[in-house]
């Protein structure tokens, strides 16, 4: 059965795949093993989880700083 995401969880998935896609494209065809595939495929998923949490955590904190005003 699959698992139910969260809206979150759907949009760092969404996101991750477009950046994967991205550097899978700039990959040189010769360099495209499974396993390099592989590597930029996690690695695209962890960039994405720190994009989004360094956005939440600033985008957080400006509001509310603007909440104290």
């Amino acid at each position: 059965m699959a698992k139910d995401l969260t809206v979150l969880e759907e949009i760092i998935g969404e996101v991750a795949e477009d950046v994967y896609n991205k550097w899978a494209l700039a990959l040189p065809e010769d360099q495209k093993t499974e396993e390099a595939l592989s590597a930029l495929s996690k690695n695209a998923y962890e960039v994405t989880v720190l994009i989004i949490q360094n956005f939440m955590k600033r985008f957080n904190d400006a509001a509310e700083e603007l909440k104290d005003k």
